[in-house]
């Protein structure tokens, strides 16, 4: 089981308690901190399901003896989706807890408001969960790399997609008010230039907001046959209900964030979500042409130890999972020089990295030039069941 402690608004995990020694903070003969930040509660708590997972997933490697020689201590707090306090939590991380690195933290806002201070610091930020643009820009984030295509690139795919599918008629974006949902809306206005003000309808959403139920509505006026739903799965799964009860039959896309099963689909009805389209990078744990996948196999067991209860169909979990066996390979590469020197260029020197959980045709390539572990997607339809793949790889570096 899970070791996790409350503290305050904080989850932690304690693996191994011994004391900080030599030049990188962090590291001692016997383990090395490492820190993240998720949105445990809040708005966001439902894709803090990917924090769970990489807190299980490094107890699984603990229990395997750790990697050479050492246990991780993965230190995971709750900023419930508030930038003030995960701008708290990283100082806390790195002056208090003094990790070596952040691995994994989630969330466009929180990135955002912590990226310049663990830059002066010198602390790199591993596999950040945020797809915003601006991450992607190596000289202004030289300590970072990304675990999600681009926001901005993931938009260019789905208005390609459009524009070639329902090339006569206008598109509806529902986004959200922040950089997350901005940039797939400034996707479409660079793809579709100055047909961008006749093709396109567009409302926004606080991420405060109880509902979008009157952005839908909205929307259905204009007259769209397309409707990209930019945000997190609460306001996902609503759009889809209430497009669905207002009688509304558009082609939904859905960001990557909100193409869980688990967390987007059952809450709007999987049924309701017949026919939904999404970009994605995992295989989809539910879906039974991948029962007799190794990957995903070591997976439902993995589940079935760490995470009892969970839901299998939440993606969130997978991700988390696929998060976890990213920070142990590089962990490993790094061999016994865990200076933060090393873990960025380490960070940055994957060469076609193959995943198990992660589609056939998708690898992680990482460079000085290029900090996204992820530049690859394939779209795949809802059919009510599971879902079809019906592309193939999608290379973002090409789009």
């Amino acid at each position: 089981m899970l070791r996790a402690v409350m503290v305050t608004c904080a989850f932690v995990v304690a693996l191994n308690t011994s004391a900080v020694t030599g030049a990188t903070p962090g590291v001692s003969s016997t383990e090395i901190k490492v820190g993240g930040i998720f949105p445990f509660s809040g708005p966001a708590s439902s894709i803090g399901l990917v924090g769970r997972a990489v807190l299980a997933y490094v107890q699984s490697i603990n229990d395997r003896g750790g990697i050479n020689g050492r246990k991780i201590n993965y230190i995971a707090y709750d900023d419930a989706y508030s930038p003030p306090k995960a701008v708290e939590h990283a100082r806390k991380l790195v002056e208090g807890d003094e990790v070596a690195f952040m691995f994994s933290e989630l969330g466009t806002p929180g990135n955002s408001a912590t990226a310049k201070y663990l830059l002066t610091k010198g602390v790199p930020t591993i596999g950040i969960v945020s797809g915003s643009s601006k991450f992607t820009n190596v000289a202004n984030f030289p300590l970072t790399t990304t675990s999600l295509v681009s926001f901005n690139t993931e938009g260019k795919i789905y208005a390609k997609y459009l524009t070639r599918a329902l090339p006569n008629t206008k598109y509806a974006i529902l986004y959200q008010n922040d950089d997350l949902g901005e940039d797939y809306l400034n996707a479409f206005k660079a793809l579709l230039k100055d047909d961008f003000d006749k093709k396109v309808v567009a409302a926004a959403y606080e991420i405060s907001d109880p509902t979008v139920d009157s952005q839908v509505v909205n929307l259905r006026s204009a007259g769209a046959d397309a409707l990209l739903v930019a945000g997190t799965p609460k306001f996902a799964a609503q759009a889809i209900r209430k497009a669905h009860e207002i009688g509304w039959k558009p082609v939904i896309l859905l960001n990557y964030p909100s193409s869980s099963v688990g967390a987007t689909l059952k809450p709007a009805g999987l049924d309701v979500s017949t026919g939904v389209v999404v970009g994605t990078i995992t295989m989809d744990p539910t879906d039974s042409q991948w029962n007799q996948n190794e990957g995903m196999q070591n997976y439902r067991a993995f589940v079935e130890r760490y995470l009892p209860g969970a839901d299998i169909a939440d993606a969130n979990y997978l991700f988390g999972y696929t998060q976890g066996m990213l920070l142990e390979q590089l962990i490993r590469r790094c061999g016994d020089d865990l200076s933060r020197e090393n873990v960025i260029r380490q960070a940055k020197d994957f060469r076609n990295l193959v995943l198990p959980t992660v589609l056939p045709g998708i690898k992680v390539n990482t460079s000085d030039k290029i900090n996204m572990n992820y530049t690859q997607m394939r779209l795949q339809r809802w059919t009510g069941t599971h879902w079809e793949q019906f592309s193939d790889v999608l290379d973002a570096l090409s789009e």
